[in-house]
């Protein structure tokens, strides 16, 4: 089984993070429309910066542990994973948000993308950087 690097994860973590954070930047407006209760987002308190960290540093661990579990080796079956992953979790999760709790389907999609480039991101570095 393929090694893991430590570094690789943590650095993966903080990408996701940045980027996740940037695209979220972007398109706030819009979720802010989409959520169609009026109110906008109360921030990023300190206290949820800490709680998405440790988000990303939990997925890019996992995403790490299923990179050396299944021995992927190389950016081709990185993007394949990372394709499996998105399509096999946040995509399903979020059309059952949108059949059973009446969520946009754009507001799905803007969150379907945020996890497409997280799980990219990962798979990339950790698969690369060993």
């Amino acid at each position: 089984m393929p090694e893991l690097n430590p570094l690789a994860v943590i650095v993966a973590a903080a990408v996701v993070f940045v980027v996740s954070s940037a695209y979220y930047i972007v398109f706030a407006a819009r979720v802010v429309d989409l959520r169609g209760d009026g109110t906008e987002s109360d921030g990023m308190q300190p206290w949820k910066i800490g709680i998405e960290v440790v988000r990303c540093l939990v997925l890019a661990s996992v995403v790490a542990g299923v990179v050396a579990a299944i021995g992927v080796t190389d950016a081709v079956e990185a993007l394949q994973l990372a394709i499996v992953l998105w399509i096999g979790f946040p995509v399903i999760l979020l059309v059952g948000s949108v059949i059973w709790e009446n969520v946009p389907g754009a507001l799905a999609a803007i969150h379907a993308g945020d996890w497409l480039l997280k799980l990219l991101i990962v798979a990339m570095v950790v698969t690369v950087w060993r």
